[in-house]
């Protein structure tokens, strides 16, 4: 029976490390998106040296899955053309891309690019994993918004999911 629990613990540790990691690629997306020319190996290096697992402001941060961190950034970094296309192509006419707030970007950015890239993840983890950051950071209308452009990016680039 122990072996179950602890093998129960670790599944719980790894899907927590996770979810650190997307939590952390979003706020990485947003600090590249509000300092353009920072080249993102750097920010990752300094979320991976300062931030992870350390105590900021009062707050103790997890541990984060550093490969996975890294992934989300930097390829959503360098595929954000596209992926900002694929984004509009979900939004509707009156609410562009670039009228929605920076961090909801970053969080739709980093969605797009697991669907696009992470075949290994299902959508519908993808979805509540961002819907959830979403709620982290707004009380308004922005979770339903990111729940919704998620979902549909989900049925358009994965229908088989569904």
């Amino acid at each position: 029976m122990t072996s179950s629990l602890d093998s129960e613990d670790h599944q719980r540790a790894g899907s927590r490390r996770r979810s650190v990691a997307r939590l952390s690629a979003v706020q990485a997306l947003y600090q590249l998106e509000a300092n353009p020319g920072v080249d993102p190996e750097a920010v990752v290096r300094e979320f991976a040296r300062h931030r992870f697992g350390q105590e900021i402001d009062g707050d103790q941060l997890g541990e984060a899955d550093p490969a996975l961190f890294a992934d989300i950034v930097g390829r959503t970094f360098a595929d954000q053309e596209r992926l900002d296309a694929e984004i509009s192509a979900a939004l509707t006419p009156d609410w562009p891309l670039a009228r929605l707030d920076s961090v909801l970007r970053a969080i739709l950015r980093a969605g797009a690019f697991e669907l696009v890239h992470r075949a290994d993840v299902p959508p519908r983890v993808i979805i509540s994993e961002y819907t959830a950051i979403a709620y982290a950071f707004f009380t308004g209308r922005e979770p339903a918004l990111a729940n919704g452009v998620l979902d549909r990016l989900a049925r358009t680039l994965r229908p088989d999911a569904f």
